[in-house]
């Protein structure tokens, strides 16, 4: 496939074939090399050449793969069972109806001819080749250089990487007769023939040492997975699985909604309770409903049917979608989540096909689309919707003035609500661009120990401050003029937000009353609903619920008191509740004081609870963040957002809901989740349970439901649906595991754990760990079809990289060991139970891009993806793989670091920053951007970053400077390499190492629950790696 060679092929000027899929694009650095292999850059070694005298031809070695079929259908085997295989087609019957008539997921689901290419399927073995096949990688010298420390110089990484598997070992007597091997060059062959599923060799008694590349590697599963998807679309359901959460997709949405909007854990799901049980796995739906679309995605339908309102069953109110079955003629339709029958109501009649379908169908998106919104009538109304009211309530206290938080605050709003006035957008008719729905409007509040409110109506010439003195009763001084349209009043608007700072230089109260503020907020929104914007850079201690130090930092035992995780303050508690029953939700943007405390975790409390978001900045540096914060108000703004919202999740016959984590209000459980605003970035995890046995010849529903008031102003139900397979054997259920999905609830459910039960921390990452060991554990007591050596960690296939990510849970701020600000540890806890799948992906693990080596096509247009840029191959975090002279882009989702090694070329830096910048020291520290220069490095470097900007949760992205031995920062790339031993917690290798160990104390029946390696993890604590 042109499009994958010239991803992994990246004219390195070796005779290679860039279409043999034998090989990976993951650099390995020299220190890891084995002793064995042969010198990879023997001269003319390309991919064809024979293996060198006395190596006997490896499994999977070029010689021995054939080479893939030349055609469209032909993409890279990455072996994800089900997911991106060749050759698939969907059955001959295209109908909808027909294919979910046949639409069974286990493993006898297809036709013979479709069956017997499942072996082609399940490619992937994750204990990488160490034998020299010169496979080309990023950084790749010609054929024949010697290998330098200055080079990504050791392509002896995987060779059986994309080998052609089956998911389950083969009986003993392989097909191929192996010759005698040392243990490397068996490791390289796979082991067995027909490949047991992703076994990752790792000793138990830790004795001989486990290389760091036979480890599952996550850069890797994300780019191979990524180059398919630059030209094929997503089909939601035909391809079962979804592709991992961090890759660009292009959904077709075929009645099953995308897995943008909604992920469950497993898309074929056991019948059973103990069925389920015997895998580990919790059954839960991953949901963000709002989900923003990618360019190439339909539209999401929005469609009225009047004062009748849409079509709804009558016992359990499930909304009408594509998997409602119509029957006698069209008159009844039956419920496919509680199978009762129900009358069609007269306007919604249409006859049907012998076949059982509507003869309309095609023309109704609510019977052929997965995920629909319908405009609904009076009776779903609690009053009358308007347009979106923002309020922008702005701190003006002294220590919000000397930071220039003040400054950056107002400048973002004026960007905000009209750009820079350089680059205003204007429509075809020359109108400026509205940032803001039509029928929305905005209004303006500053605060310090009084509370200011401001006039600006358009009549007037400027605007006119009020000033609320009452903080013990607040209320609202203005009747008109607090909201107005931002572009009818745009010349009051912008020199009041120019005249702030000044106007309050003078005037400088160290103290902010914010609870009486808000209060005042809530009373101004509460016949409309809408969103507050507020900035806080103080702790909030005037006036009523004011607010102490708590938090003093010291903390006996290491870990910090539960009461520091939530409020207990009362009036805290009434304000959030009160903002959601008025249908309206905060956004804070908190800049600590030289990094000081804040309480987040009682003014937190009310965006999370609310639905909002909090935009922490620990040390808000006014020339280094204003950029930042400019971005992050911006996207507050514009996402996609609604308000006074309320949701339900229903799912089928046999199976309810267990639990949901999120930021909501649940009065009662059962009832609907109450949400004062939800927005684009929003997630929430529900979890199901058992209340019988399900059909395995039936398919299980889930269908979500959210009623908001969108931002214009119309009161609409977001309706998602799902479906997924019942299997009576759970062993079908395990080729269906959505990797991303599994790990998300857990995390959710750790959140919510620590902040509503009285388990510390210590219990919770007990807990995480303990469900690492169940899953594996789980999989090798029921589901492996021969036996492993005890000294082997054998992964399914779906979660090579599970282990990974919750290590990663393990070291994140909300939940590692150690000493960390409570500011910090309760801010990340809340964005991990409102965060999607993509942002918490790259939050566990962060993408790491090299820049000293790219090649010159990368960070450009590809003509052979269709005009995608080309990406170089992201590196694995860990130190080991950082080269001397490196430049490394390192994104988390939350902050992009730009990490320099103290002997950076002066031409790379020239190249970068300009002429004059030639030495790390003359950076400046506070840069947030790159220049705009005219040298290739410069323009690569600026389409990765906008590639990136592409591709993140809401968090805005500028660059942070790390040069080595220079900038503070560069503890905190210290802790994103998370495949080393920090954040008190052990590195990669090692925790593989105690995860086999717990694996075969619970096979061995000797786990003790409360210890589950708890030796492991408490034996590092407080240890720093080496390197730093």
């Amino acid at each position: 496939m042109a499009e994958y060679a010239m991803f992994h092929a990246l004219g390195h000027g070796e005779n290679v074939d860039p279409n043999d899929p034998n090989r990976t694009a993951q650099p390995a650095p020299p220190q890891f090399q084995p002793p064995i292999a042969p010198n990879p850059y023997q001269t003319g070694a390309g991919f064809n050449a024979p293996p060198p005298p006395g190596q006997p031809s490896y499994y999977g070695s070029p010689e021995s793969a054939p080479l893939p079929p030349q055609g469209p259908g032909y993409e890279p085997q990455h072996g994800q069972p089900g997911g991106y295989f060749p050759g698939q087609q969907p059955p001959a019957d295209d109908g909808l109806a027909a294919q979910m008539g046949g639409m069974t997921l286990g493993a006898d689901a297809h036709h013979g001819a479709v069956r017997k290419k499942k072996k082609d399927r399940h490619a992937y073995h994750n204990v990488e080749a160490p034998a020299g096949s010169s496979q080309p990688f990023n950084g790749m010298p010609p054929a024949g250089t010697p290998a330098t420390p200055y080079l990504n110089a050791d392509p002896s990484t995987a060779g059986a990487r994309y080998t052609q598997m089956n998911q389950f070992p083969s009986p003993a007597g392989p097909g191929f007769g192996p010759a005698p091997a040392s243990p490397a060059e068996f490791a390289a062959r796979s082991g067995f023939a027909d490949a047991a599923p992703a076994a990752t060799m790792v000793s138990a008694s830790g004795q001989t040492r486990v290389s760091p590349d036979e480890m599952p590697s996550v850069p890797l599963s994300r780019d191979s997975v990524q180059q398919y998807f630059l030209n094929n679309v997503y089909p939601t359901f035909e391809r079962l699985v979804p592709p991992p959460a961090t890759v660009s997709f292009v959904a077709f949405d075929q009645g099953n909604a995308s897995p943008k909007f909604a992920r469950l854990t497993l898309t074929n799901i056991p019948a059973t309770a103990d069925a389920l049980r015997s895998t580990g796995l919790p059954l839960g739906l991953l949901l963000q409903p709002m989900a923003p679309l990618q360019a190439g995605e339909a539209e999401i339908p929005v469609l009225d049917f009047g004062d009748a309102g849409p079509p709804r069953c009558h016992r359990c109110r499930a909304y009408i979608n594509p998997f409602m079955m119509f029957r006698s003629g069209g008159n009844k339709f039956v419920c496919n989540l509680c199978n009762y029958a129900n009358d069609t109501p007269p306007e919604y009649f249409c006859a049907t096909t012998p076949q059982g379908a509507r003869v309309d169908r095609d023309q109704r998106p609510e019977l052929t689309k997965g995920t629909v919104e319908f405009v609904v009538p009076k009776e779903y109304w609690t009053r009358e919707p308007v347009g979106m009211r923002y309020l922008f309530v702005i701190d003006v206290t002294q220590e919000s003035f000397n930071k220039g938080f003040l400054e950056s605050f107002c400048d973002g709003i004026l960007r905000t609500l009209y750009g820079a006035e350089e680059n205003e957008e204007t429509d075809e008719s020359g109108e400026i661009k509205r940032r803001i729905p039509a029928g929305a409007k905005v209004g303006f509040v500053t605060f310090d120990k009084e509370v200011h409110f401001y006039n600006v109506s358009p009549a007037l010439e400027q605007a006119q401050m009020m000033i609320m003195p009452d903080i013990e009763d607040p209320f609202v001084p203005l009747g008109e003029g607090l909201f107005v349209d931002p572009y009818e009043s745009r010349a009051v608007i912008s020199s009041l937000l120019t005249q702030l700072p000044q106007m309050f230089s003078s005037i400088k109260n160290p103290e902010p009353a914010l609870l009486s503020t808000l209060k005042s907020a809530i009373a101004a929104l509460e016949t409309t609903g809408g969103k507050i914007f507020c900035s806080l850079a103080a702790l909030p201690t005037w006036g009523p619920g004011r607010l102490f130090l708590r938090d003093d930092g010291k903390h006996p035992g290491g870990e910090p008191d539960k009461k520091l995780f939530s409020t207990e303050h009362p009036d805290w508690r009434k304000v959030a509740e009160k903002m959601v029953s008025v249908g309206a939700g905060v956004d804070f943007f908190m800049a600590a004081p030289s990094g000081g405390y804040l309480d987040i975790a009682t003014v937190g409390y009310v965006s999370a609870t609310s639905g909002g978001e909090t935009f922490y900045y620990p040390n808000f540096i006014g020339p280094r963040d204003t950029a930042k914060l400019s971005l992050e108000i911006k996207h507050a703004v514009t996402r996609e957002t609604g308000y006074q919202a309320l949701m339900k999740v229903r799912c089928s016959n046999g199976l309810q809901v267990a639990a949901y984590h999120g930021n909501f209000i649940q009065h009662t459980f059962g009832a609907d989740l109450e949400i004062g605003v939800t927005d684009a970035d929003k997630a929430l995890g529900v979890t199901f349970a058992y209340d019988g046995k399900l059909d395995s010849k039936l398919d299980a529903h889930f269908q979500a439901a959210l009623l908001y008031t969108s931002a214009s102003g119309q009161r609409r139900v977001r309706c998602i649906n799902v479906i997924a397979g019942v299997s009576d054997n759970a062993r079908d259920s395990i080729k269906f595991i959505d990797q991303d999905a599994v790990y998300a609830i857990l995390a959710k459910e750790a959140s919510t754990k620590l902040a509503t039960t009285s388990a510390t921390l210590k219990d919770i990452r007990l807990s995480l760990t303990g469900k690492t060991i169940d899953v594996l554990a789980n999989y090798r007591k029921h589901f492996l079809a021969q036996s492993h050596p005890p000294g082997q960690l054998v992964m399914p296939e779906r979660l090579k990289e599970y282990a990974m990510y919750m290590l990663g849970l393990l070291k994140c701020r909300a939940f590692k060991g150690g000493n960390e600000s409570t500011d910090r540890r309760v801010h990340e806890m809340r964005l991990i139970r409102s965060m999607g799948a993509l942002e918490l992906s790259l939050y566990l693990y962060p993408r790491i891009l090299p820049l000293h080596n790219l090649q010159p096509g990368d960070g450009f247009p590809d003509p052979a993806t269709g005009g995608h840029l080309r990406v170089p191959p992201c590196i694995r975090a860990s130190f080991s793989r950082v080269e001397p002279g490196g430049v490394y882009l390192v994104d988390n989702g939350q902050q992009t670091l730009l990490w320099m090694h103290a002997q950076t070329s002066p031409n790379l830096l020239a190249d970068l920053f300009g002429d004059d910048r030639a030495a790390l020291q003359s950076l400046d520290p506070y840069t947030s951007a790159l220049p705009v220069l005219r040298t290739h490095l410069n323009a690569q470097v600026r389409n990765l970053l906008e590639w990136l900007r592409s591709m993140r949760g809401s968090k805005g992205l500028t660059l942070q400077l790390a040069r080595q031995g220079i900038d503070g920062a560069e503890y905190e790339f210290a802790r994103m390499l998370v495949e080393d031993r920090n954040n008190e917690a052990q590195s990669y290798v090692d925790w593989l190492v105690a995860v086999h160990k717990g694996v075969q104390l619970e096979l061995a029946g000797q786990r003790k629950p409360e210890s589950t390696s708890e030796s492991a993890l408490s034996s590092f604590a407080g240890l720093r790696p080496s390197y730093w």
